[in-house]
């Protein structure tokens, strides 16, 4: 099989140097000591959704601005939408104001007309984004468009991680991703449940997926599994319980079905009757 690494692909110079220098803008104002999220997310999503648009707060009182106009322009305003979230029990509410504008910010770039699926501006935008919102974030993180959080500030991430599109990162009881992660299109990460008989009750777990993990299409972990080291839940899999190292889960629910070959020898290591047995590899 064929091994095919990423292409280099080269933007034109102009708008190199226009990604470059908005980013590079964008990556001072916010790291500036008492900066204005709330009013750094609105005014770049204004100009990006409205170049040359003028001044925002004169559009906003002027009274020739049409009511949908209007309620448009306040949509820009992280102070003025609400989101998900925010209505959770389980939010810290002072953490979430916090996050908010650059979770908003995030969002919306995605569905302009400059994000969408602008790869190059997109990765370094949210790789911008990611160290001010996440617990922490480790280097070279990408995340592709349409990625949504629950809190964002409960997410560890790790060096090389990459995270594709449409993907739900539940962090309301925490995620942990080791170093090189991988999750593929539209695979759901929960880190919350409800109770069977009180829907009501929410039980928060942290769900952890070790260095060199996979998830791929489709696939959900719910909250609280470990998938250990090297291991591999595939496509529309649910992993209800811990994915052992190196080993590959698939089905609903997720079992092992083989263990990598390059496995070291421990990995082979079950539990039946309470006696630890070893399985070689074939």
């Amino acid at each position: 099989m064929a091994y095919l690494p990423l292409r280099g692909v080269a933007l034109p110079d102009a708008p190199r140097q226009a990604y470059d220098a908005w980013l590079d803008e964008l990556a001072g104002r916010i790291a500036e000591p008492g900066a204005d999220w709330y009013r750094i997310a609105r005014d770049t999503l204004y100009q990006l959704y409205h170049p040359g648009g003028g001044d925002y707060e004169q559009r906003i009182a002027d009274p020739a601005t049409p009511a949908a106009a209007r309620a448009a322009l306040h949509a820009f305003d992280p102070h003025c939408i609400t989101l998900e979230p925010e209505y959770y029990g389980d939010v810290d509410a002072e953490r979430y104001a916090r996050v908010k504008p650059l979770l908003w910010l995030w969002q919306s770039f995605d569905r302009s007309p400059l994000g969408g699926g602008n790869v190059d501006v997109g990765v370094r935008l949210r790789r911008l984004l990611a160290p001010h919102i996440f617990a922490r974030c480790g280097r070279h993180f990408k995340c592709f468009q349409f990625v949504e959080f629950s809190f964002g500030y409960n997410m560890e991430v790790g060096d090389d991680v990459v995270v594709h599109r449409h993907v739900l990162l539940d962090d309301r009881g925490g995620i942990t991703l080791g170093d090189r992660v991988s999750i593929s299109d539209y695979a759901n990460i929960y880190s919350h449940t409800h109770s069977i008989v009180e829907q009501r009750e929410v039980i928060d777990m942290r769900t952890v997926l070790e260095e060199d993990v996979r998830i791929t299409y489709h696939a959900t972990v719910l909250a609280g599994v470990r998938v250990g080291r090297n291991g591999m839940v595939g496509a529309h899999a649910v992993a209800t319980k811990d994915v052992r190292p190196y080993h590959v889960n698939v089905g609903i629910p997720a079992k092992s079905i083989r263990v990598k070959p390059n496995a070291p020898p421990e990995a082979y290591a079950t539990e039946r009757a309470g006696v630890r047995e070893m399985r070689e590899p074939r």
